[in-house]
């Protein structure tokens, strides 16, 4: 135990007890089983409310008292006892002494330990209560185990036999969650491809054409022997193949499975027209003496596919209007636009023409069909009209349909105070007042400050020789800098003398092969170009840094200066534009003399298709190669001897006129 004394010693303080799990349990759980007797939350709430102890440990423990409780009810209890639980858990929640996502716990669990007759019940409590999950205390803790369970029960369900209980439970999921929730979306019109219609499709096997006693099936075979369509194996198989085309309609995209569809359809279709239905007043008397009795129409999730049906189905109502029905769902898809749908399900111009006058024809049949045809028809065409606004909101991303709230009413038109006079400069001292002095001074420097801005005293971009003077005197070898102190090397330094190059040199949008390791080596090659064009700067020296004698390097500076002939001077890029334009598609012939390497070439044909532009790209890759050795002389012996000596003598004539 941990105890605090004071300076005087005049008494301990002590810690609060820690919370008992075990006999908060046993108490939530007596009260809770109290709470049931008397089918009512008070006692528990009491309970809760006096118990010590953090608001949190309590929670967590009435959860496991809850579910206790549940647990000893298991394989004892009947539905009303699980769902009066239920219900005391969702008062726990109401009155802030339970987790919000208990009673969800409590209805998987019950769930999961019954059987599915006893399911059907408690699950008529979870639809009856879709307001109560909805609510803003339970809907945000409790949507996902909703879903799980339903997802659970789904599983345990046979599509088959379960037909209603399934259908219920997707109602319900739909009521439960917003139509913008997309995880209940076909996003991307998928289809059930489990869906398969199962028939026989073994002649061999076959029952028509057998021998059967006078009786009520042969009577029925026999009611339409008049007609011209035999009812036969091939009738049975190509209609009930086009089930297959219905469960996956991308299949009439292709070329061979759509004149199969469309032989079969046609065939299928004259049956319809051709059959007559029973008499239409028979019908509605028949539907009469239905609702007379109080029966219930019977749907079924799977056709019944056996030969000896085949006759009464064709002549049944219903089931007229569940295959033109499937027609026309088959129809809307086919002619849709569907977002996800590849690039090859495309409808070619005899398909769409066919697809057109087949909607009529089944339209046309859905009337005839007895009891109330025209009124069928109608709403079928209604609701299909509908699909298509669904379909467009999918395509368009399934944007929200609550919309902002806004007020309608007009909103009073204000009045803007016009300002001061002397904050709008129109004062006595025609100044603007920005609020601090130091800004009402600074803004008041000049009446114009956009033409202040323009003066030649706001112009702060150095020239090329004051910015690189630093460099071009580290580059010099006489200096002895080394390279990592040298400015190029400095990232802040380069970025501003790229910025500065791209504004003042012409260098910098030369076209050129050579290739640069980092921005310090094309840096370090601007440099050694500026240095011949600057003036006061002993350029030949940079030039000639790698060579290890002083000596040398005076002497090729002497000779620099002494002979200003044709032998010292490089090739300008002007000369270089027109020694290209005059070469043309013959560049290649002068880059052999020019020692040019066959990758070099390749690379010169991949940068630019221009002919023109290759030969520019030739001459700039030797001058980059070469460097100071790329003279005009050097060019004019290549020129001669690769042949073109008129170029060569203009260009010889032209630099002597230099």
């Amino acid at each position: 135990m941990t105890c605090y004394v004071s300076s005087g010693c005049e008494g301990v303080k002590m810690s609060p007890s820690l919370f008992n799990f075990v006999d908060a349990r046993d108490k939530f759980t007596a009260s809770a089983r109290h709470s049931l007797v008397g089918k009512s939350s008070k006692p528990l709430v009491s309970v809760f409310n006096q118990f010590p102890g953090n608001e949190v440990e309590k929670k967590t423990t009435l959860d496991q008292a809850l579910r206790g409780v549940l647990g000893d009810q298991i394989r004892k209890a009947t539905c009303d006892e699980y769902l009066s639980l239920i219900y005391l858990s969702i008062d726990a929640v109401t009155e802030g002494i339970c987790s919000p996502t208990t009673p969800f716990l409590l209805l998987g669990d019950v769930l999961d330990c019954l059987p599915l007759d006893q399911c059907d019940k408690i699950f008529s409590f979870v639809e009856e209560n879709v307001s109560t999950w909805k609510s803003n205390s339970f809907y945000t803790a409790g949507k996902n185990y909703l879903l799980r369970m339903c997802n659970d029960l789904l599983r345990r369900l046979s599509k088959s036999q379960n037909t209603v209980f399934c259908g219920r439970i997707q109602l319900f999921l739909a009521r439960l969650f917003p139509l913008s929730e997309k995880s209940g979306l076909n996003l991307q019109s998928q289809f059930n491809l489990e869906n398969v219609t199962v028939f026989n499709k073994n002649e061999q096997e076959s029952t028509f054409g057998q021998k059967v006693k006078k009786g009520r099936w042969e009577r029925r075979m026999l009611l339409h022997r008049g007609n011209s369509i035999p009812i036969d194996y091939n009738l049975y198989r190509k209609f009930w193949t086009l089930q297959d085309y219905f469960r996956n309609p991308v299949q009439c995209y292709d070329k061979f499975s759509w004149m199969t569809f469309l032989k079969f359809s046609e065939e299928t279709l004259a049956v319809f027209k051709s059959y007559k239905l029973d008499d239409m007043q028979v019908s509605k008397r028949k539907l009469e003496e239905l609702r007379a009795s109080g029966g219930e129409h019977v749907y079924f999730a799977k056709f019944l596919t056996s030969e000896k049906l085949m006759d009464l189905q064709l002549s049944d109502s219903n089931f007229r209007r569940h295959i033109l029905l499937q027609y026309l769902i088959l129809f809307q898809y086919l002619k849709g636009q569907v977002k996800f749908k590849s690039s090859g399900c495309v409808l070619n111009d005899d398909q769409t023409t066919w697809i057109e006058e087949t909607t009529k024809l089944v339209f046309q049949l859905l009337k005839e069909i007895p009891p109330d045809g025209d009124k069928f028809a109608t709403m079928v065409e209604h609701i299909l009209n509908t699909e298509e606004n669904w379909n467009d909101w999918k395509n368009e991303g399934c944007s929200s349909f609550v919309k902002e709230r806004y007020d309608d009413k007009p909103k009073r038109p204000t009045r803007k105070r016009q300002a001061p006079e002397d904050f709008l400069g129109k004062g006595p001292d025609s100044k603007i007042f920005m609020g601090n002095d130091e800004l009402t001074r600074l803004w008041n420097l000049n009446h114009d400050n956009m033409e202040a801005c323009k003066s030649d005293s706001r112009s702060f971009m150095p020239s090329l020789d004051e910015f690189f003077a630093e460099a071009i005197e580290q580059a010099d070898p006489t200096n002895m800098v080394e390279e990592e102190y040298k400015a190029v090397r400095n990232p802040n330094y380069g970025w501003r003398a790229l910025r500065l190059l791209s504004r003042r040199s012409p260098h910098f949008f030369q076209p050129t092969n050579q290739k640069f390791k980092s921005l310090a080596d094309y840096l370090d090659s601007m440099v050694s170009k500026l240095a011949k064009e600057l003036p006061d700067i002993p350029s030949e020296e940079i030039k000639t840094g790698e060579e290890d004698d002083d000596d040398n390097g005076d002497n090729l500076l002497k000779d620099s200066n002494d002979s200003p002939g044709i032998q010292s001077k490089t090739v300008s890029n002007q000369q270089m534009d027109d020694i290209a334009a005059k070469l043309g598609a013959q560049w290649k012939t002068l880059a052999s003399h020019l020692e040019m390497k066959a990758a070099e070439l390749r690379e010169i044909e991949t940068d630019s298709e221009d002919i023109d532009m290759q030969a520019k790209l030739l001459l700039v890759a030797w001058q980059d190669r070469e460097g100071s050795q790329a003279t005009v002389e050097s060019l004019v012996a290549a020129l001669g001897a690769a042949g073109f000596s008129e170029i060569a003598d203009n260009l010889s004539d032209n630099n002597s006129r230099r």
